[in-house]
């Protein structure tokens, strides 16, 4: 698999997945304790999310890079699926969509043949080209902004923001030669942000950012979560190519990861509903997990790329 930076790295995040889930098996026992109990199930149910997070990427990561970025094609796909379902489409979007789930794999056969030149721009030039003249085909006027709208940004977070993930993989970063761990580091930093910010609102939060947006996110959780996970971010420098900027890098994700969530809940609210699935139990669907995930990759992945990367 990898080198003994990697199986040290999920070794650490085992070791705390093991932790939450004794926290939460304790607190959920001790009812005592006067803990909100729909607080201490939705803790339970990351952590479960966690160690199947953990579990997958272990897998594909053990097997080889093709694999673990097969793995976030289906993601793709299913969030993708999960995203068009929550908004309706008209028949004569049925030729544009079909483009939508056509440039699904070609993106990330771009990935695992390292194209940046290709992969970087072929949804957001040919993809949304073709989703607009493919409708206006059709000769259905109707909305039709709105219908483009749509379906172009389905595309957009479903595929190509998540596919910058496993593009981790590819990079020529000199001195770090098994990019797993960076992949993984990345996800790691993504799931304690999302846990860390949970925590901290519920915990100390009384100033809620967007009430109408989501009554769970609080400036206090933000800036205690963000602060969390640049500090595990530092400790954990030695799994990263950053060095002494492992935290401010830890920062910036948690910071995407934070507008991820708030944007993808705007868009629920938008649409009336409070998950965009019912696949993963006590978090809706895929879309509601790899929220973070999506608006996170694309930056931290530029960011690498341009100032740790090799790029001659």
């Amino acid at each position: 698999m990898g080198n003994a930076a990697t199986w040290g790295l999920i070794g650490v995040v085992l070791g705390l997945l093991a932790a939450a889930t004794g926290v939460g098996q304790v607190l959920r026992r001790q009812r005592e304790l006067g803990l909100n109990p729909a607080a201490v199930a939705a803790f339970n149910s990351r952590v479960r999310a966690g160690w199947i997070t953990c579990c997958l990427l272990a897998a594909a990561f053990w097997i080889h890079n093709s694999v673990t970025v097969a793995l976030f094609g289906f993601i793709s796909f299913w969030a993708l699926r999960e995203f068009i379902t929550l908004t309706p489409t008209r028949l004569s979007d049925h030729r544009a969509l079909f483009l939508v789930f056509l440039f699904t794999p070609l993106q990330y056969v771009f990935v695992s043949q390292n194209d940046f030149e290709l992969f970087s721009i072929v949804i957001p030039v040919y993809g949304f080209l073709f989703i607009p003249a493919s409708i206006a085909i059709a000769g259905d006027y109707k909305r039709f902004l709105e219908r483009v709208a749509k379906i172009q940004c389905g595309l957009l977070i479903c595929v190509y923001c998540l596919s910058f993930a496993p593009a981790l993989l590819y990079l020529n970063i000199p001195g770090y030669e098994n990019k797993v761990a960076l992949l993984f580091f990345f996800i790691t930093m993504v799931q304690l942000s999302d846990a860390m910010q949970y925590a901290w609102g519920r915990m100390y939060g009384k100033h809620i950012i967007a009430p109408s947006i989501s009554e769970s996110r609080t400036w206090e959780g933000f800036l205690g979560g963000s602060g969390c996970a640049a500090l595990v971010g530092m400790v954990l420098f030695w799994a990263t190519p950053f060095g002494g900027w492992a935290g401010p890098m830890s920062l910036l994700i948690s910071v995407m990861a934070f507008a991820g969530g708030m944007t993808m809940s705007a868009i629920k609210r938008d649409r009336g509903v409070d998950d965009y699935g019912t696949l993963v139990e006590g978090h809706g669907g895929v879309l509601d997990r790899i929220d973070s995930i999506c608006f996170a990759a694309p930056v931290f992945y530029h960011v690498t790329r341009y100032f740790f990367a090799d790029l001659s």
